[in-house]
């Protein structure tokens, strides 16, 4: 089953604990503009999910608009980049959480983005196939 494009309530992290975990215990690793976190889960009987928490700085960008203009660009490339994480999770029977923190203190452009957003995506994929290959 393929990854649907949408970003429904239950692919975000709300949760405090889950946010704190996912900052405590995840691997990290950068790619302009974003801090990217990250950390798998086992699924045991639950569906494999990829959950996603966006954020943006508010001593980057002082005004809301600007913010929420970031989050909403985030959010979009992310929906559309999403694929290959969800097939692996699916494949492994396990469950992803991801943190995608902006670091520029100005707004790309869509475009670039949603580049660097399948760059983090591949990145990921990587380092997961590298440790599910020692874990062996």
């Amino acid at each position: 089953m393929a990854a649907k494009e949408g970003l429904p309530k239950y692919e975000r992290i709300c949760k405090e604990n889950d946010i704190q975990a996912l900052f405590k215990k995840g691997e990290g690793f950068s790619v302009y503009p974003f801090r990217v976190i990250f950390r798998f889960l086992p699924g045991a009987d639950k569906p494999a999910t990829v959950r996603l928490l966006v954020s943006v700085s508010k001593k980057r960008f002082r005004h809301a608009f600007k913010r929420n203009r970031v989050k909403r660009l985030m959010r979009e490339a992310w929906r559309k980049n999403k694929a290959p994480i969800y097939e692996i999770c699916q494949r492994d029977n396990i469950s992803a959480d991801v943190a995608l923190v902006y670091t520029a203190t100005l707004i790309h452009s869509y475009e670039e983005m949603s580049n660097k957003t399948s760059k983090a995506v591949q990145e990921i994929v990587k380092k997961h196939e590298a440790h599910r290959k020692h874990s062996r």
